[in-house]
């Protein structure tokens, strides 16, 4: 048994890895390859976009329902749910696991990260980075034009309004607005 992992689980595991491995640049440049084909689907072929949707994806239904363009890094990392939607333009840089919940309702421009880089200028030029998953509970709706940033929870029942960027965990059953978000309601 190799007891040195490779670059990808590292990457999994939250640890430093080297962004530019061979095996990870691959993965990156087929899923590329997969969500322009989803992208250039006819948005009517409701049953040819849901068969692509969940060959990219690690979890989906037959109810989820990703409105084109969709972006993301991996795929296979992002889980939703049961009946699923998400508006024009949703992005996911996943580097780690996103998990998202049942019922749950994405506006448009929304991004989610998971992947993080120093901010010392030396450092990020050696292309190590790191990341940390994000999740998101059921029954949430995360407004237009939000930001996710790495390393969240967000609770079941949540409203995350219109332009947020979320920098740190909101409890279940909260409303969350601003930059930062920050909880402004319980229900």
């Amino acid at each position: 048994m190799n007891p040195m992992k490779t670059e990808k689980e590292k990457m999994l595991a939250g640890e430093v890895y080297d962004a530019c491995d061979k095996e990870l640049l691959e993965d990156l440049n087929r899923v590329k390859v997969l969500c322009q084909q989803y992208n250039n689907l006819l948005p009517t072929d409701f049953a040819a976009r849901n068969k692509m949707i969940r060959e990219i994806l690690g979890q989906a239904d037959e109810d989820t329902f990703i409105n084109q363009p969709f972006y993301c890094d991996y795929g296979k990392h992002i889980r939703v749910g049961k009946r699923f939607f998400a508006n024009f333009g949703l992005t996911v840089l996943d580097e780690a696991f996103v998990s998202i919940g049942d019922d749950c309702f994405v506006g448009p421009g929304v991004h989610i990260y998971t992947a993080c880089h120093s901010t010392n200028p030396a450092e990020r030029a050696t292309r190590k980075e790191w990341a940390k998953p994000v999740t998101i509970g059921n029954n949430v709706w995360i407004g237009g034009n939000v930001t996710i940033l790495p390393g969240v929870i967000i609770g079941d029942n949540c409203t995350i309004g219109a332009g947020s960027v979320v920098t740190h965990d909101i409890p279940a059953d909260s409303i969350a607005a601003g930059n930062p978000a920050n909880v402004i309601k319980k229900i």
